[in-house]
């Protein structure tokens, strides 16, 4: 009984310690990677703060999707949230480069370029009114059909999904020469089912834990993009904390997200083998054709200057990719 009561008062005195409760949304679903590691998240800045701060976590989408729960949050429901690019699109247009197609070759590249333009990027971020918390990744994005794609023509004639509201997703298909059919991530799994698109993109990891992939047949073995993620909080709830709850936020963010990144990577290496194992086909680019999708890819990276950054920021970008990779054969 003894115990129970100090365990009680203990409870009660840290809920009244706690001055700083974030609430945080996101898509991942409970028991994903994302959800794990951002209770490990809440577990340290509890810790730390001596039980002052704190994440309360809406996983699954519950609070809408990414659009609806940047939403809520300019409304004052929610303070932080997991998002993807769709996400980051509308808090940081600019940021969206890191997803732009063909760009990358490889993690290394990706991880390169992060480090150049955290900086950079972050002011973004600050200007549209968030804190950058944390760089997350949801990895390399794959093409799924239900023909076999080699060339460029193969993929033309695919119904492929694009995500609605995406304008990276739709400069792409548009400099592929597709009308791609607009959805939400929600109508994907259905739509794919019933035969209204027969083409969608993923990565590995999501493919396999939405069930997307029981839908198609080949995977094109060549990535279309590096999707990357983020963890944020509203500006406004931030400079409310005073510096050493700041201090502790960003660090076990910074920590923790490089973490996630790279379970998340492992966890798409293990997809992939799922996918094998599962009887998707893997199809290969003609040699000849690999050009033309890396033309394609210029242009569509061309197609998003003026609306989503800079055409300063994609020649630096891009130089800095290309001054990596000769780095790298030397």
């Amino acid at each position: 009984m003894k115990h129970i009561i100090i365990t009680l008062l203990f409870l009660i005195t840290q809920a009244s310690a706690q001055e700083f409760t974030v609430k945080f949304a996101t898509l991942a679903p409970e028991g994903s990677t994302w959800i794990t590691v951002m209770k490990e998240y809440d577990q340290a800045i509890r810790k730390e703060s001596g039980g002052r701060l704190g994440f309360k976590i809406y996983a699954g989408g519950v609070a809408g999707d990414e659009k609806d729960v940047i939403r809520k949050i300019r409304l004052g429901q929610f303070q932080s949230a997991g998002i993807t690019g769709v996400g980051i699109g509308e808090i940081a247009k600019s940021a969206r480069i890191l997803d732009a197609p063909f760009l990358f070759k490889n993690h290394d590249e990706v991880d390169y370029v992060v480090d150049q333009y955290d900086a950079e990027l972050r002011k973004e971020f600050e200007k549209g009114g968030y804190v950058l918390l944390g760089w997350a990744e949801v990895g390399f994005v794959y093409v799924f059909t239900n023909t076999p794609v080699t060339k460029v023509e193969d993929i033309r004639n695919v119904k492929m999904w694009q995500w609605e509201g995406d304008p990276v997703a739709e400069a792409t298909f548009k400099a592929f020469g597709i009308n791609a059919i607009p959805l939400s991530i929600t109508d994907v799994l259905t739509s794919l089912q019933t035969g209204l698109i027969n083409g969608m993109y993923t990565s590995p990891l999501a493919g396999v834990s939405l069930q997307w992939c029981t839908a198609t047949k080949y995977m094109l073995d060549y990535p279309l993009t590096n999707a990357s993620g983020a963890v944020v909080i509203a500006k406004r709830d931030f400079d409310k904390m005073p510096p050493d709850i700041q201090e502790i936020l960003l660090r076990n963010g910074k920590q923790l997200m490089r973490k996630l990144t790279e379970l998340s990577r492992k966890d798409n290496t293990k997809s992939l083998d799922v996918l094998k194992k599962s009887k998707i086909a893997f199809t290969k680019l003609d040699a000849s054709e690999i050009g033309r999708y890396e033309e394609i890819g210029k242009n569509a990276r061309r197609l998003m200057v003026g609306k989503l950054y800079s055409e300063d920021l994609l020649n630096r970008v891009e130089k800095s990719v290309a001054d990596f990779r000769a780095k790298e054969k030397k």
